[in-house]
C-alpha cells in the first residue's frame, strides 16, 4: 500500500525501491535506530534455525539415559573433553607437520561454521557469489600467509626450487593481485536493491578472516619458536576450560558476567588458580626436553622438520633466593627453577583472566543471532569455534609476548636469508663480516 501512495503520488521509482530494501532490512534487524540502550529488544533480530539432530555416539547415550540432564550433559562433556585431550596428545606425537595440518584443519572448520550463520541468516535474499567469494578470500589470505612462512622458514628449500624462487620473490605482488581478483568479483556481482545487505557480509568475511585466519597463523610461528611456545598456552586454555567448568558445576553459585549465565565467580577464581598450577607443572615438565624447546627448522639434507640446539637461558635450571619476608614464611631459602616457569606464570594468568573474554565475545555474538552453539560438531561443546574461541586470542598473546621478551636474534634464519642472496650478495657480507671481526680483534688480522 505504501508503495501505491508512492506512486499515486509521481514518487520516484528509485526511493521507492530504496524504501523496499530498507524495509527488508529492518525485517531482519538490520537498519540501526534509537531505543532503549539498557534494554535488550529481540524483535526483528535475525535467528539462526536450531539444529535439532543430536550426534552424541549412541554408546554414550545408553550409558547415561539415566540420569537427570545436568548429570548426562556432565558426563558426555567428561568423556569426548578426554577424547579431544588424547587426540591432542597424538598429534603432538606425530610432530610439527601434523601439528600445521591440524591448526589448517581447525581454521578452515572455524571460519565455516562462522560464515554458514551469516549464510543462513540472510539466505532469503539469494546473494549472488556470498559463499563463493568467502571461500575464495579465505583461500588469498591462507596463500599469502603460508607464502610468508615459506620463505621466512624453507629457505633452503626454495633455494633449490626455480618455481618456489619464482613464487618467493614476488608472493606479495601475486597475493595482492589474487585479492584483487575477488574484490573485482564483489564489485560485479553487486545487485540492485541489496547493496547494503551485500557489504554487510563482505564485511562479515573479512572480519572473520581477521580473527580465524590471522590468529591461526600467529599459533603456527609459535609453533616455529619451539613446541612448547605452543603446547603450553593451549593446554592451559584448555586447562582453565575444564578447571572453571568443574568449580562452577560443584560450588558456583554467584553469576558472573550476563553475556553467559552459566559461568560464575566461584568457577572464574578456581579456574584461575587451577590454571597456574597446571601451566607451572607442565612448563617443569616439558623445560627437560631439548625436543619442545628447541625452535622447529627445516633440515634441507634430510627434508625433514628437527627440533635440535643448545637450550637457551629460560630452559636451563636456575637457583633463585626467595625475598626475606617469604624465607620466614616458608622457612626455605632457595628454589630451583626453569625461568620458563615464570614465564608460564604470566601465561596462566592471562589464559585464566583475559582468555575467558574470548569466550564472552563469542556468547555475545551467538546471543546476537539467537543460537545456542557455532554448530553440532561435538556431542556437549557445540562448534569447533566454540572450542576455540578463547585460543584465538592467547595465541596473540603468546606471539606478542615472545616478539617483546623472549625472541632475540636467530642464527639459523639469518642463514637461511642469505642463502636466498644472489653470490655477489653473498660475497659482500661475508667481507663485510670479515673486516668487522678483524676489527673487533675476533679474527687475527691475517686470516684469511
Amino acid at each position: 500500500m505504501t508503495e501505491l501512495r508512492m506512486r499515486g503520488r509521481g514518487a520516484d521509482p528509485d526511493s521507492v525501491s530504496g524504501n523496499k530494501e530498507a524495509a527488508g532490512e529492518d525485517r531482519l534487524g538490520l537498519a540501526g535506530g534509537e531505543g532503549d540502550g539498557d534494554r535488550e529488544s529481540n524483535a526483528g533480530t535475525p535467528e539462526v534455525p536450531p539444529s535439532t539432530v543430536d550426534n552424541t555416539p549412541q554408546f554414550l547415550n545408553k550409558a547415561v539415559e539415566g540420569l537427570n540432564p545436568r548429570w548426562k550433559n556432565w558426563w558426555i562433556r567428561g568423556v569426548l573433553s578426554l577424547a579431544m585431550i588424547s587426540g591432542f596428545f597424538m598429534v603432538i606425537y606425530l610432530g610439527p607437520i601434523m601439528l600445521i595440518l591440524v591448526v589448517m584443519t581447525i581454521q578452515i572448520k572455524c571460519f565455516q561454521e562462522i560464515i554458514d550463520i551469516g549464510y543462513r541468516v540472510y539466505h532469503s535474499y539469494e546473494l549472488p557469489w556470498f559463499r563463493t567469494l568467502s571461500w575464495y578470500f579465505l583461500i588469498c589470505v591462507n596463500y599469502f600467509f603460508y607464502g610468508e612462512t615459506l620463505a621466512e622458514y624453507f629457505g633452503a628449500l626454495v633455494q633449490r626450487e626455480d618455481s618456489l624462487q619464482f613464487l618467493v620473490r614476488y608472493h606479495r605482488f601475486i597475493s595482492f593481485t589474487l585479492y584483487l581478483a575477488g574484490f573485482c568479483m564483489f564489485v560485479l556481482s553487486l545487485v540492485k536493491k541489496h547493496y547494503r545487505l551485500q557489504f554487510y557480509m563482505f564485511a562479515w568475511t573479512h572480519v572473520t578472516l581477521l580473527i580465524v585466519v590471522t590468529q591461526s597463523h600467529l599459533v603456527i610461528q609459535n609453533l616455529f619458536e619451539g613446541m612448547i611456545w605452543f603446547i603450553v598456552p593451549i593446554s592451559i586454555v584448555i586447562c582453565n576450560d575444564i578447571m572453571a567448568y568443574l568449580f562452577g558445576f560443584f560450588f558456583g553459585r554467584t553469576p558472573l558476567i550476563k553475556l553467559s549465565p552459566k559461568k560464575t565467580w566461584e568457577g572464574f577464581i578456581g579456574g584461575f588458580f587451577g590454571t597456574l598450577v597446571c601451566g607451572f607443572i607442565l612448563a617443569y615438565l616439558l623445560a627437560q626436553f631439548q625436543y619442545f624447546v628447541c625452535p622447529v627448522e627445516y633440515n634441507s639434507e634430510t627434508n625433514r622438520f628437527t627440533a635440535d640446539c643448545e637450550p637457551s637461558d629460560i630452559f636451563v635450571m636456575q637457583k633463585y633466593t626467595f625475598p626475606f619476608a617469604v624465607q620466614n614464611i616458608l622457612t626455605w631459602k632457595t628454589v630451583n627453577l626453569y625461568p620458563y616457569q615464570i614465564h608460564s606464570v604470566v601465561l596462566s594468568t592471562f589464559a585464566s583472566l583475559i582468555g575467558p573474554f574470548g569466550g564472552f565475545f563469542a556468547s555475545g555474538f551467538k546471543r546476537a543471532f539467537q543460537i545456542k552453539d557455532f554448530a553440532d560438531t561435538i556431542p556437549g561443546h557445540g562448534g569447533i569455534m566454540d572450542r576455540f574461541d578463547c585460543q584465538y586470542l592467547m595465541a596473540t598473546f603468546t606471539h606478542v609476548y615472545i616478539a617483546s621478551f623472549i625472541r632475540g636474534p636467530n642464527p639459523s634464519k639469518v642463514l637461511q636469508q642469505l642463502l636466498v642472496l644472489q653470490p655477489e650478495q653473498q660475497l659482500s657480507i661475508f667481507n663485510a663480516m670479515r673486516d668487522r671481526l678483524r676489527d673487533r680483534g675476533i679474527l687475527p688480522p691475517a686470516a684469511m
